[in-house]
């Protein structure tokens, strides 16, 4: 039976599991009504998955657009079609002598904006059909780059042809793609052969729950608020009547501040999301449920 649940749930999501399956696995523990995770992770990566859960699926979209860090190894000297351990391997080279200058020098040139094209295996739609079930037929279809941004990439550990790095980037970056490319600078190929994302901002500071600890105690749980990842958005009160007035689907009067907005009761409670037009007037985006 489901039940009225809503925040957000930080889970650690293991290797070997599908952000869909860690999903609907947390729901069923949970006997939430709805669910909704923000960012896809490979089967392969492990690490934080934000699980929206209730009325705070409407916020997702803001938890998406945060930067996120990883920390990742890429195995040189072999490429694969998937870019990491679940492809074939296609190609095969040599790997020069690293040594950390060297390879410091080489990671700087990947930090800042700069367009990445999306790896074939990925779940970007062409007329409908995701990339990865193309590319499993063996389709190769021409991808549009995307523009992404490095904002720190650094070198952790290189033991022989094996680099541990950890970077923060915006969304939308594609770490195997990142490290092929970062493979051929080095004058080598590779692909990745561990991947873990340490956070999604700005959640950075936040204890992960397991699917072992949803199991167990889901009482118990650390849920966060749904407002918790929208403290970066100014905040409206709104007293009585203008908030009835707003929950109903209309424009009042609140703040001089332009753009989105945190939408607050007379008594502190959550409301959603409005778009404020700074001349004083809130008009509703995304409204949680009337209780």
């Amino acid at each position: 039976m489901s039940r009225p649940v809503c925040g957000v749930l930080l889970l650690d999501k293991p290797v070997g599991l599908s952000s869909n399956a860690a999903l609907q696995r947390v729901r069923r523990l949970l006997g939430a009504d709805k669910a909704g995770h923000v960012g896809s992770l490979d089967p392969l990566a492990t690490g934080m998955l934000p699980i929206c859960l209730g009325e705070a699926t409407k916020v997702a979209g803001e938890i998406l657009s945060g930067r996120k860090c990883y920390r990742f190894t890429i195995q040189l000297g072999a490429r694969t079609a998937t870019g990491d351990t679940e492809g074939e391997i296609v190609e095969r080279a040599p790997v020069p002598t690293l040594d950390r200058p060297y390879l410091e020098a080489r990671l700087s040139k990947f930090v800042g904006p700069q367009d990445q094209v999306p790896p074939m295996y990925s779940a970007i739609k062409r007329d409908g059909q995701p990339l990865y079930k193309l590319a499993r037929s063996g389709i190769e279809v021409e991808r549009a780059p995307r523009r992404i941004e490095i904002f720190q990439l650094t070198l952790v550990e290189v033991d022989g042809a094996s680099v541990k790095l950890e970077t923060l980037c915006s969304k939308g970056t594609y770490i195997r793609t990142l490290s092929e490319d970062i493979a051929r600078a080095l004058g080598t190929c590779g692909h990745v052969t561990a991947l873990r994302r340490v956070y999604v901002e700005p959640f950075e500071h936040e204890s992960m729950e397991t699917l072992e600890s949803v199991a167990a105690a889901p009482e118990g749980l650390k849920i966060l608020p749904p407002d918790r990842p929208l403290a970066h958005l100014p905040a409206v009160s709104l007293e009585g009547a203008d908030a009835v007035r707003l929950q109903h689907g209309q424009a009042v009067a609140g703040g001089i501040v332009a753009g989105t907005v945190r939408l607050y009761g007379g008594g502190g409670e959550f409301l959603g999301l409005g778009e404020a037009d700074g001349q004083g007037t809130v008009r509703p985006r995304r409204l949680f449920a009337m209780r």
